[in-house]
């Protein structure tokens, strides 16, 4: 028997936390090889540290994109997430681009060559989930996590809040009743901030963005609402801790509400189904609660390195399907080429719209004009509930 009353957590951190940053750069080098050639190939990572930056990985593409243009790249990311600090400044930070052709052993598993299709570009499983705990079909405690740390950094670029710095992380534990949330125990947010101002400053200047985000009564007591709670945060960003790609996945997903596959997501071009797997499995999760076929879902893909088709797609409806899921299965397999370059057709995955997925989250997004976050697209629900009768 599922436990219907109960408290989870889950915790979001900022665009200028380091991993981040990281994870920021080494999209926005994506990004640059698409906008050149959609089908180029990258796999870059990114390390940072006090005014230090490393790039590393394998890439194919135009012969234009060079380690300068790489470094001009970072360079301009580290500026436009807001460091100007004496420990990590977008202008005098080191940087060092070890950045180097694919190769070809990886190369052969994957493209389409003679009879040989387009193959997955590695091995690997990918989870898709989705819920009817917000409007837009997410786990309500990373939602409201991303939400008070993105209002934050609103505040912070457009000039309301000066002594915001841009580091930042939030959690926030909220109380399940019958399954369903009913508002927030706990809430800590940490921001760096200028050594002007106090810890109770900081605290007020916190206070809105959590008001104001969470629904109405939702409010922690004050007892748990936790700003700040080592006291001073000046030193923040990759001066006070390293950075790297793709250490923090589960801020990337479901906040630990839904399982996650074995590969981060950024620095990959979307021929990776680290990447792509698993906006397609959100895609059809989404669409499947959507539709009213379930209030939960949970869907995983398997693929091996060089295989095109999905070794499985699993549904799991929780107990709240109202269609049997092994047929949900195959009619979501009917309905969408689960192949990689089906999916990245399907969702326009072959361009470039994927630095700004690098912060507050990959899903629970809005779609935008230019196809970015075109997985958060419900338009298969029509389609399922045709499928199954459904009204």
């Amino acid at each position: 028997m599922s436990i219907k009353d109960y408290v989870f957590t889950s915790e979001s951190v900022s665009e200028g936390h380091p991993d981040k940053v990281c994870d920021r750069i080494s999209d926005a080098i994506v990004d640059a090889f698409l906008t050149e050639d959609p089908e180029a190939r990258v796999a870059v990572e990114t390390l940072c540290t006090t005014n230090f930056i490393v790039l590393a990985g394998e890439v194919r593409g135009p012969d234009n994109l060079t380690h300068d243009r790489f470094k001009e790249i970072a360079r301009h990311t580290v500026r436009e997430i807001g460091y100007e600090q004496h420990g990590f400044h977008w202008k005098d930070a080191e940087i060092v681009s070890h950045i180097h052709s694919q190769s070809p052993d990886i190369a052969q598993g994957v493209d389409a060559v003679g009879n040989k299709e387009e193959g997955a570009g590695d091995q690997g499983i990918m989870f898709g989930y989705a819920c009817r705990e917000t409007a837009v079909l997410m786990p309500a405690p990373i939602y409201y996590a991303h939400a008070i740390l993105k209002s934050l950094a609103e505040a912070r670029h457009s000039g309301a809040e000066p002594h915001l710095g841009p580091d930042s992380k939030s959690q926030v534990t909220l109380r399940y009743v019958d399954g369903q949330p009913v508002g927030a125990t706990a809430v800590v947010v940490s921001t760096q901030h200028s050594d002007t101002i106090s810890v109770d400053e900081v605290r007020e200047i916190v206070r809105p963005h959590v008001v104001n985000v969470l629904p109405e009564g939702w409010m922690c007591d004050e007892e748990h609402f936790y700003v700040n709670p080592t006291g001073r945060f000046v030193i923040g960003g990759p001066d006070g801790d390293a950075g790297l790609t793709g250490r923090k996945i589960i801020v990337d997903t479901y906040g630990g509400a839904a399982p996650h596959g074995g590969g981060a997501f950024s620095g990959k071009d979307p021929t990776k189904v680290d990447r792509s797997g698993a906006y397609a499995a959100r895609y059809l999760a989404k669409n499947v609660v959507d539709a009213g076929l379930a209030d939960r879902c949970t869907l995983q893909l398997a693929y091996a390195i060089g295989v095109a088709h999905p070794l499985s797609v699993y549904v799991d409806t929780h107990g709240t399907g109202k269609v049997d899921e092994d047929r949900l299965s195959s009619v979501l397999r009917e309905l969408m080429d689960l192949r990689p370059a089906g999916i990245r057709r399907r969702l326009g995955l072959n361009r470039p719209i994927y630095a700004r997925t690098a912060a507050y989250g990959h899903f629970g997004r809005h779609p935008e004009p230019d196809g970015g976050f075109s997985w958060e697209i419900t338009d298969l629900a029509d389609s399922l509930r045709s499928a199954f009768g459904a009204r």
